[in-house]
Order: C-alpha cells, then sequence, then structure tokens
C-alpha cells in the first residue's frame, strides 16, 4: 500500500459536513485534523493509506423537484473548498492520471461523485455543467425514481416501477455521460436499469457502493447475471461496507466484507472488484472496518486468503483507474467523431412539481402567440371580463 493506495469509490463525509456546520469549514468544530464523530478524518485517512476518495455530492431525494441542483452545487463546491483548505492532505483532481500523480506526490486524491440522477433535474445542461465543475461518476437513481428511471426500491414491495429500468431519455442521459467522461453508477438502481444502462453504455460502468447478492440478498446488492454482464463489459462493483448489506444483518465483520470480494472475484472476475466503503453514509459498519484508517487490515485478510499481489493492487486501485481511463477513452472517440451533444430536453410532462415554468416549451406560457415577446403573456386582457360584466347587467336586468 505504500505504492499502490487504496482508492475508495463512495464517502459522504461532505453530507456530514453539511448536517454538522452547514458547510463551515471555518469554524474549529469542522477542522477536519480533528474532527470527531465521524468515520473519516485526515488522521484516519493517512493511517489507512488511502491515495484516492470519490467524495459523494449527495443530497436527498427530497429535494427533487425542489432544490436539488443548488443543493448538489453546494456540495460540489464544500469538495473544492476542502482541498483549497489542506492542499497539504487534498489534491482535487478530474482525470485517470490525476490519482497516480497523487500517489507520487503522498495526496489524497479528491473526486467527486453526484449520488442520485435527480440532482441534475433531468436537464442535460445541469449534467454537462457537474462535468465541468469536476464531478466523474453521476449514480443514475438513490432511493427514489427520477423521471427517466427507476431506483433499487421498485425491486421491493415499497414501491413500483415508473420505467422498467431506463426511459429513452434515461438511455440518452447515459450515453452523454458517455461522450462527456462520467462514469455511469449503478449503486442504488433497479435491477432493470442496471441491464438498460449495461447494454446501453459504451464505456464500463461502476458500482460505486454495491455489494454481491449472492452472499447477502438485498437488493441493494448486485445479482449474479449482472455481475457476469460486468464481466463482459469490463466494469468494477466496489463493495459497500454497510451491515445491512454485508451480512443482511444489523452486525458484520471484516470477513464478511472479504468474502462478498472473494464471490465477486469468482463470479466476475479479480479485475471487476473495488472499494466503497460508503463511510460517514451509513450508521452500521463492520466489526474490524470501523473507520477509514482500517484499509490495511483488509488487504491483510486477502494476503491471507491468496490473494496474489496482482490482485489485491488491482482491487486497491489499478481496477478503478484502468476503467476511469477506458471511460476517458471512450469519451475521446465520441469527441473524434464530433458527436454532438445531445440538447433534445426532456418531455415537460415527464416532470412533476409545481414549481416550474416552461419557458422553451411549444406552449410556453409567457409567450402563447409565438410572437416572440415573452413579455406578452403578462398583458392584462379586459374582453372577458367586459363580457362577462355584460351578462351580468342583463341578468340583474
Amino acid at each position: 500500500m505504500s505504492t499502490t493506495r487504496a482508492v475508495d469509490g463512495h464517502n459522504d463525509l461532505p453530507w456530514q459536513l453539511l448536517k454538522k456546520f452547514n458547510n463551515q469549514l471555518s469554524l474549529p468544530a469542522a477542522n477536519l485534523s480533528e474532527l470527531q464523530g465521524t468515520h473519516t478524518n485526515i488522521p484516519k485517512l493517512m493511517t489507512g493509506l488511502v491515495g484516492a476518495q470519490f467524495w459523494a455530492a449527495y443530497v436527498p431525494c427530497e429535494t427533487q423537484d425542489k432544490d436539488a441542483v443548488k443543493r448538489t452545487l453546494e456540495q460540489i463546491d464544500v469538495i473544492h473548498r476542502m482541498c483549497l483548505k489542506y492542499p497539504e492532505t487534498f489534491a482535487c483532481i478530474s482525470d485517470s492520471e490525476g490519482i497516480e500523480e497523487a500517489f507520487r506526490t503522498d495526496h489524497v486524491a479528491s473526486l467527486i461523485g453526484v449520488e442520485g440522477g435527480h440532482s441534475i433535474d433531468s436537464s442535460m445542461g445541469v449534467l454537462r455543467t457537474f462535468y465541468r465543475l469536476g464531478v466523474r461518476y453521476m449514480t443514475l437513481t438513490h432511493s427514489c425514481n427520477t423521471p427517466w428511471a427507476d431506483n433499487w426500491l421498485v425491486d421491493t414491495a415499497d414501491e413500483k416501477p415508473e420505467h422498467h429500468g431506463l426511459s429513452d431519455f434515461g438511455k440518452r442521459v447515459v450515453k452523454e455521460m458517455n461522450r462527456l467522461g462520467i462514469m455511469v453508477d449503478l449503486a442504488h438502481v433497479s435491477v432493470e436499469t442496471m441491464k438498460d444502462a449495461l447494454n446501453v453504455s459504451e464505456a464500463p460502468v461502476i458500482f460505486s457502493h454495491s455489494s454481491a447478492y449472492g452472499i447477502c440478498p438485498h437488493q441493494r446488492n448486485v445479482p449474479d447475471d449482472v455481475l457476469q454482464k460486468v464481466k463482459e463489459t469490463r466494469g468494477l462493483v466496489m463493495v459497500n461496507f454497510y451491515s445491512d448489506y454485508v451480512s443482511c444483518s444489523h452486525q458484520s465483520n471484516l470477513s464478511q466484507v472479504a468474502d462478498h470480494m472473494d464471490y465477486i472475484k469468482h463470479v466476475a472476475g479479480a479485475e471487476a472488484v473495488g472499494l466503497g466503503g460508503d463511510y460517514d453514509g451509513v450508521g452500521r459498519v463492520p466489526v474490524g472496518l470501523e473507520d477509514v484508517s482500517k484499509y490495511p487490515d483488509l488487504v491483510a485478510e486477502l494476503l491471507r486468503r491468496n490473494w496474489t499481489e496482482t490482485e489485491v493492487r488491482g482491487a486497491l486501485a489499478k481496477n478503478l483507474v484502468r476503467v476511469f481511463h477506458e471511460v476517458e477513452q471512450v469519451r475521446d472517440r465520441m469527441l473524434s467523431e464530433e458527436v454532438p451533444p445531445d440538447d433534445v430536453p426532456i418531455a415537460f410532462e415527464a416532470l412533476q412539481g409545481s414549481c416550474r415554468t416552461r419557458y422553451g416549451y411549444p406552449d410556453d406560457s409567457r409567450d402563447p402567440d409565438n410572437s416572440g415577446d415573452p413579455d406578452s403573456g403578462d398583458r392584462p386582457t379586459y374582453l372577458p371580463a367586459l363580457l362577462a360584466l355584460f351578462f351580468l347587467a342583463g341578468c340583474l336586468l
């Protein structure tokens, strides 16, 4: 691990910074060198030999159709400010080469993953803007359906499918992510959505924090037929440490996490295994993996199970770097082919929520006569009122 540091696919420290401090990194209690009550702080990252971290820009499903974009921008901002405030520790990077450079300079490469497609508010323009701000993966759903994708809860009795996977717009979102170079993350999505995305994506996909259904049959985990497809498409499953997904109970241990890694290795190949601890996003973690300082103990367990050095280095970092690089290669190919940005908006009728304007759509209420004058729809029209008055006067007479 001194030369191949751990790359973790998902850490919710930014969410903790919002909940505890409203993202005020200037507060003394928010000092990441001394932060208490979290799975993650700078000393723990150093002890755990973490060399790269995808920080989750997460906002809850209740923001959907409200302030999801604003809230997500604030979470992206706090990640950038972490790098600015602690430049000796964090290096915000946005490409696969940056991870290996951070290893050489002894920094924690800091990358951004948006957790939940509701964060783009069904807008390709917002997706492209997130890319420019450094976002390099997006989880297609969190624990709610979007207007274009079904989440994992539809595979339970708690929620009904709306799209049976991805809608046509959802498939276009995946294609646009390929064009941009944003990794498609299938943690939190339904099995039908997994399969649709795997069929549509031209680049390998990731599961940033999911485990093996064959070990723990929880709907947040990845079933065997999907693992086979991950193998065929050179994707990656970054194993989650949440006890409920590890053991299907409230208690788990480090050995059981290694069981998931063994299982994915057996079904999908060693090249499909990664780490996605979900630290600071879950309340129950395995005994032996209490925080981010414990990654070396997991590596020791894999070596005890006769994983080769090559396989361990792959699970630590090289598998993710390879997937990231292949995503960039697809992006570069699409750029050379001059594939244009997708600028066709989602149908207005597919959107929900009352706080929406219709600008740009054919029946824009601000321009009812399509005159080109957006203020024409605001001018008072007196004729109906006058007719109503005449009618009322006639009745009275």
